[in-house]
């Protein structure tokens, strides 16, 4: 009986550890290639407005995070930098700073999203018709699967 139990046991934890890694690893080998640092630089090129993604916000950690400078334009925005891998990132636009998840879940409904982010190396999205960067002051990447806040930078 105890030997069915270790097994019982045993085998949760390895199927549990092969879920966590396969929901970490997955977004990894599945991303597409990113835009080139000459790509990134001639989108970026007369943007409105710059900011930057650093580490070690409040909401951040060894498995959310991200570094580089974002650059917002009337029509596009672009990242030059890293982010954590992770699934289901989207890039949000968000009225007021936040730097963990209860301060962006305040204002997500008063925030817009920009796009899904599928590289973690650099990114280049349309902004949708009819958004107005200049009515926002944060942009922000945000897990939508799991509600986790990855970073953000205030661009105004």
């Amino acid at each position: 009986m105890i030997k069915i139990l270790m097994l019982a046991v045993s085998h949760t934890l390895v199927f549990a550890l092969g879920f966590a890694l396969g929901v970490y690893l997955l977004p990894i080998l599945t991303a597409p290639e990113g835009p080139t640092e000459a790509e990134i630089m001639a989108s970026a090129e007369g943007a409105a407005f710059t900011a930057t993604f650093k580490r070690g916000l409040k909401g951040s950690d060894r498995f959310h995070w991200g570094e580089g400078t974002i650059a917002i334009g009337a029509d596009r925005v672009s990242f030059m930098g890293e982010l954590s891998p992770g699934p289901d990132y989207k890039l949000y636009l968000s009225p007021r700073y936040v730097e963990d998840e209860a301060e962006f879940n305040a204002v997500k409904s008063q925030s817009v999203r920009i796009g899904a982010i599928k590289t973690f190396d650099g990114f280049i999205l349309n902004l949708p018709p009819g958004v107005a960067p200049d009515q926002y002051t944060t942009a922000v990447v945000w897990c939508e699967a799991f509600g986790e806040f990855i970073t953000a930078g205030a661009y105004r």
